[in-house]
């Protein structure tokens, strides 16, 4: 604790006494490694690992060519070589860059050179100017008379030492070792994230499918990442938002395939959510965006389900005429190792494909899934039938007083396709309520969802009937 005292005073005496610490500058070159952990909530976490000679005592250290992204007050540097002989005295982030109007601000009341060209007469002439204010507009003064602007090429000897071309951390630090530091920074950064997609193609007769999945990485962060080691996080991690400052605005038999043996990803359990470890290194660009397979698999047991769905209000109103239901088409399969899968699947769409009868691949819809385990059920929307049509009417409506209704129902269900199909119809029915004289079985799904299981014949018909009472209380 002394000796840290000690060096404090030491660093604030040289700063006061204006003392000059040695500069010493590190840039992607001295890179060694990069580990890049990406979470789906447009973070990464940045471990950057460098040899940088730095000389015995204070000094100061620029350490360019981070994420522009970056959040300063997640950074941390330690010596992976020599922890005892590195401390960092002092941090700041320069994130704020040199532009061309803030480089002639630093060369107000200084002498610079214009180059004078025309293009006409393919002469050109270099002038002395002292550039007197840079607000609005260039003002020089030649040869003691004053330009308001001066047409011709600006030409500044050097960049000032304060001002510096790219996000840049920089520390005070004291260090007491001869040999070269191999210094860790980690932090984290925003505009980085990733997402997942996948690809299923459907057989013939909608009874398999193949899956393959791929990660997109998209970088926004405003840093290279060469040769990284890539991690990708699944899961919602939570976040807290920082107030602003005033002013600032698979086992054996599985056919999936998700293995080192291609360079692909591993994955595992971590904490509550799942890591994805890509088993070779990638190098991920600024401003790119960069897909990676994710698995592969095939042989999957799928069902097709025709849905029709109801509307609650139907059993609280009287309707003289309801337009013609449409009857959605869904897939459904088990994430379980013996239908060929069985690991966490990040959340994604899905894309739908199949072969026509040409033996061409057709799309044939998308959906949505979240975050899903292993042994889940995994339910897609598809589309909607167009060889189905069901129509809804409402054979009978009283109102039973004492906030009771009491509504009968016919739902015609027509199938025009060549092959017999089952449609669920599921009825969402609030308040109490009673099934009276159903036509067909029922069963209760939850407190306010029954559901009907009504076969078709092809090219034929089915009726189903039933009365419902409801009351509110």
């Amino acid at each position: 604790m002394k000796k840290f005292v000690m060096l404090i005073l030491f660093a604030f005496v040289l700063i006061s006494s204006g003392s000059r610490a040695e500069t010493i500058e590190s840039g992607i070159d001295d890179q060694t490694g990069v580990e890049v952990t990406v979470y789906n909530s447009n973070i990464g976490l940045i471990k950057d690992t460098r040899e940088i000679r730095l000389p015995e005592g204070v000094g100061e250290l620029r350490f360019a060519d981070v994420a522009s992204g970056i959040q300063p007050v997640t950074v941390a540097v330690k010596s992976l070589n020599a922890p005892e002989q590195f401390m960092v005295l002092e941090q700041n982030y320069e994130y704020d860059l040199m532009n061309s109007q803030k480089l002639l601000d630093k060369y107000v009341g200084k002498k610079v050179k214009i180059i004078d060209e025309n293009i006409y007469q393919g002469t050109s002439k270099e002038l002395e100017a002292e550039l007197l204010s840079n607000n609005n507009g260039q003002i020089y003064k030649i040869h003691d008379e004053i330009y308001l602007g001066y047409s011709g090429k600006i030409v500044l000897p050097e960049i000032p030492d304060n001002l510096i071309a790219k996000p840049t951390l920089t520390w005070m630090f004291q260090n007491e070792s001869s040999e070269v530091q191999q210094l860790e920074v980690s932090y984290l950064t925003n505009n980085i994230g990733w997402k997942s997609d996948y690809v299923m193609t459907v057989s013939a007769d909608d009874k398999s499918a193949g899956l393959n999945g791929w990660v997109t990485v998209d970088n926004r962060s405003g840093a290279e990442y060469r040769d990284a080691a890539l991690k990708l996080v699944a899961g919602e991690v939570n976040r807290v938002q920082e107030p602003t400052l005033s002013g600032m605005e698979f086992g054996d038999d599985r056919s999936m395939v998700m293995s080192s043996k291609a360079g692909g990803f591993e994955e595992a359990a971590f904490f509550e959510y799942h890591i994805y470890d890509l088993q070779r290194q990638t190098t991920i660009k600024n401003n790119q965006t960069k897909q990676i397979s994710l698995l592969e698999a095939d042989k999957i047991n799928i069902q097709k389900e025709f849905i029709l769905y109801g509307q609650n209000h139907f059993f609280q109103s009287r309707f003289h005429e309801i337009p013609k239901s449409k009857v959605g088409v869904y897939l459904k399969f088990k994430n379980e190792a013996k239908n060929n899968l069985g690991m966490p699947l990040p959340a994604g769409t899905i894309r739908l494909y199949k072969m026509d009868n040409k033996e061409k691949l057709q799309f044939i819809g998308e959906d949505r899934i979240d975050h899903t385990p292993k042994d889940e059920e995994i339910t897609l929307k598809i589309g909607e039938a167009f060889d189905i049509v069901a129509e809804r009417v409402q054979m009978d409506f009283q109102n039973l007083g004492n906030r009771a209704i009491e509504t009968a129902w016919k739902v015609v269900i027509r199938n025009h396709k060549e092959e017999d199909v089952n449609v669920t119809v599921i009825e969402p029915v609030s308040g109490e309520w009673t099934i009276i004289d159903p036509s067909q079985e029922y069963e209760k799904i939850d407190a306010q969802n029954i559901k009907f299981n009504i076969p078709v014949e092809k090219d034929g018909e089915a009726t189903l009937t039933y009365r419902v009472r409801v009351s509110f209380r």
